[in-house]
């Protein structure tokens, strides 16, 4: 490898990126969907042919025409024209400086008036195919108009990298991190499927842009996903989340219903403000995001709900307490209900699954 050939950097199409939300401990790797850790890169340090004669590579051309019965030839092909792209490797590392997490800075992010303002814009662009998902999948318009402005703006921001080079430089060179070992092996399934996905789908495996962990599409879909969730909703005979609107709605829909969304139940409750719930509700934050208390617990240990609810009718439904923390300033907590924990298997993030919640809410609220 020349020097020159080292040092190649190839222009990004844009300077805003979604990054996938890559804490992984607890997190389904069916899906990593955008964390929204904003970059700002002009163009991309790459080195091609790394792939070539990789024994990494190599190894796992070996294990792909063994198990899924690809021609050798063509993943030598493709992995030859595979680049390592040395801004991945940069841009998937945690922040070398740990900031305390802020709920109220992280929510000004996305509750603001452009993506609401696009918010709208989408709903009333896709009220029929939204109506749609609603009925069939039973999961609400606004709640998929959270997802999607949370993730890409509502496709603005889809991500300017090869999905092919990212997943082959997180799958053979991820970089050395405790969890180095898990990581690899993670992105090297979604390196798998991603090239059945494009041998299944006939797409240019070269074609096919996303984030810097290789998250695909209006809706952010990481390849494992895409492949066991997305749907060809607009009936058009292919499934195309980039530049489908109608393809993206139905996938998302189908994601959460198959994650176990409850139609017509919240998805959080609001905590009185008195000391006795704050405490309860302080001491019953463990950070796991499924619902490993009932209502009744809380409510015997002294937590009140600040919501018109029956709690005799709601005593044994499951909850979980959410804690949402910012410097300075008291800790915020709600109870969060089946469908928080849903919207974590999107992302496990406390703060992404309610600022969904919350950007849908204030859609709906613009359109009325």
């Amino acid at each position: 490898m020349t020097d020159t050939q080292r040092s190649l950097r190839r222009p990004l199409l844009g300077a805003a990126l979604s990054a996938a939300a890559l804490g992984l401990c607890g997190l389904s790797p069916t899906l990593l969907a955008a964390g929204k850790r904003r970059v700002s890169v002009r163009e991309e340090e790459i080195e091609p042919g790394r792939y070539r004669d990789n024994p990494q590579a190599r190894a796992f051309i070996d294990e792909m025409v063994a198990r899924h019965g690809f021609d050798r030839g063509m993943l030598q092909d493709w992995f030859g024209q595979a680049v390592y792209s040395a801004t991945v490797v940069r841009l998937i590392m945690p922040p070398t400086t740990t900031g305390r997490k802020s709920w109220r800075t992280y929510r000004s992010r996305f509750i603001e008036p452009i993506r609401i303002n696009a918010g709208v814009r989408f709903w009333q662009d896709n009220r029929d195919t939204l109506r749609r998902a609603e009925s069939e999948f039973g999961v609400p318009a606004s709640v998929i108009v959270g997802i999607i402005g949370v993730e890409t703006i509502y496709g603005r921001d889809m991500g300017t990298f090869r999905v092919l080079d990212s997943l082959s430089t997180l799958a053979f060179d991820y970089p050395d991190t405790p969890n180095r070992e898990a990581r690899s092996t993670l992105f090297r399934n979604q390196l798998a499927d991603y090239l059945l996905w494009c041998r299944d789908t006939r797409t240019d495996v070269y074609s096919v842009l996303g984030s810097y962990a290789g998250a695909i599409g209006i809706p952010q879909f990481m390849p494992t996903s895409l492949r066991e969730y997305a749907i060809d909703y607009d009936n058009n005979g292919h499934i195309d989340l980039r530049n489908s609107p109608t393809d993206a709605i139905g996938s998302v829909a189908r994601f959460l219903q198959l994650h176990g969304w409850e139609a017509g139940r919240p998805v959080a409750w609001r905590i009185a403000d008195d000391a006795g719930s704050l405490g309860v509700a302080a001491a019953a934050a463990d950070g796991e995001p499924w619902p490993t208390r009932t209502l009744n617990q809380l409510t015997r240990a002294g937590l009140r709900v600040d919501e018109p609810i029956n709690l005799a009718r709601e005593g044994e439904t499951g909850v979980l307490v959410v804690d949402l923390p910012t410097p300075d300033q008291p800790t915020e907590y709600l109870l969060g209900l089946r469908n928080f924990y849903v919207l974590t298997r999107y992302n496990r993030s406390f703060f992404y699954a309610l600022a969904v919640y919350q950007l849908g809410e204030a859609v709906k609220a613009a359109m009325a």
